[in-house]
């Protein structure tokens, strides 16, 4: 498994199906299920995490591609690369999930992380996430006997509800909106790195919506609701869609103190304290983020 690894996992089962997966998984409970191993595997390296088995999904290709449903959505195998992502026939179909999977890293990384371990790893710094909390996708979970149950993986992100023994992520249920959607990240450095904060943005002109998610700068993605609604009040939507400069600024500030209020205020009814120098920087990022995603959008 790695050089670093004081011991090699017991077992590795290889299964062909999902189904066959859950199985596996079922009938070995320490077993870790992998696909790409991107975070898996940094895992190990670092002693965090010692599998007794694994399950690889490599094999398994209903989980690697994608296909349309009678009710508008898109059915996304939960084992799509971030390079498959990232490609323009996906970009067509979901820009914003296509724009973060090409902002994810480095092309070996890419190449192996998939869609479903950005979600199950849940790592703040997931790009996928925000934009599939601004989506409002919903994860297809897999579990013993064929049994299939859909859950918001806004849920599963804050914890509201967990995957049980023996299940996987099998696939997302996406909606297509037909509409524009724009993904952003600013990172500590040039090139590809991890997000200090990203922004995805999305329009849902059939319900005169914005939705907006902010990445990074919290266990989850925020959803600042009142911005989402305020902004949409003053866009014409049979019109231009066009917003003054003006409104895009005060919706990036509505978007950055939302998610990074201002200190409560003391106890004996003083001044709140001042917010430190990197939290004041943090939160102007995001409001830049959030005003350029929402001009590029409306443009």
């Amino acid at each position: 498994m790695t050089t670093h690894a004081p011991q090699a996992a017991q077992s590795v089962t290889l299964p062909a199906s999902l189904d066959e997966a859950v199985a596996a998984l079922a009938a070995m409970p320490a077993a870790v299920p992998v696909a790409g191993g991107t975070d898996l595997m940094a895992a190990v390296n670092k002693g965090l995490l010692r599998p007794s088995g694994l399950v690889g999904l490599g094999r398994i290709n209903e989980l690697r591609g994608w296909h349309y449903q009678d009710d508008g959505s898109a059915l996304l195998g939960a084992g799509l690369t971030h390079a498959r992502m990232g490609r323009p026939d996906f970009a067509a179909l979901i820009p914003a999930l296509a724009a973060s999977a090409r902002a994810a890293g480095p092309p070996q990384i890419r190449n192996a992380g998939t869609l479903g371990g950005n979600i199950v790893t849940a790592a703040p710094t997931g790009d996928c996430l925000p934009v599939l909390a601004a989506l409002e996708a919903d994860l297809v979970v897999a579990g013993p006997g064929g049994a299939r149950r859909e859950i918001p993986v806004a849920h599963l992100l804050a914890g509201r509800e967990m995957l049980r023994p023996a299940e996987l992520i099998g696939f997302v249920r996406v909606p297509l909106l037909h509409a524009p959607q724009v993904f952003l990240k600013a990172t500590g450095r040039t090139g590809p790195g991890r997000a200090t904060a990203s922004v995805a943005v999305v329009l849902n002109p059939a319900r005169r919506e914005v939705r907006c998610a902010v990445g990074a700068i919290a266990a989850m993605p925020l959803r600042p609701l009142d911005a989402e609604r305020w902004i949409a009040s003053l866009i014409d939507w049979d019109g231009e869609r066009g917003l003054a400069p003006d409104a895009l600024a005060a919706f990036g500030e509505y978007v950055a103190a939302a998610c990074i209020p201002d200190p409560a205020p003391a106890a004996d009814g003083g001044e709140p304290p001042a917010l430190p120098p990197a939290v004041l920087h943090l939160r102007r990022t995001v409001a830049v983020l959030a005003r350029r995603a929402l001009g590029r959008a409306l443009s």
